[in-house]
């Protein structure tokens, strides 16, 4: 079954922002890491942020701080990106992933990550 479902992404204008949502099962948001990944073409997934549902702790990637938050919305068992100072170089597919055995963050390694959504596309115009 579909566990991991992203939304939000478009086209926006460099310096414009966007808020992606991440809607996931019920079971998978429980007390799970949660994380944000991006690929643009060419190149390799990367990490971009997390939380820790049952905490609320979170972290970005360092390339990412000041710009980008990710947030949870235990009402909705969602987990927001939301993006701001948009550059061309955030143009991408992001995806959210997550731990079919639930557990906390220990990698930011996409490898760790066996549940994922079929991700949204990003473009940011200059």
């Amino acid at each position: 079954q579909v566990q991991l479902v992203e939304s939000g992404g478009g086209s926006v204008q460099a310096g414009g922002s966007l808020r992606l949502s991440c809607a996931a099962s019920a079971y998978i948001y429980r007390a799970n890491c949660i994380l944000w990944f991006r690929q643009a073409a060419g190149k390799e997934r990367e990490a971009v942020a997390r939380v820790y549902t049952g905490s609320g702790g979170t972290a970005v990637a360092n390339s990412m701080k000041g710009r980008f938050t990710i947030s949870q919305d235990n009402t909705k068992n969602t987990v927001a990106l939301q993006m701001n100072s948009l550059n061309s170089e955030d143009t991408a597919m992001y995806y959210c992933a997550a731990k079919s055995a639930r557990n906390w963050c220990e990698t930011w390694s996409p490898a760790g990550y066996d549940v994922w959504g079929q991700g949204t596309q990003v473009t940011v115009s200059s």
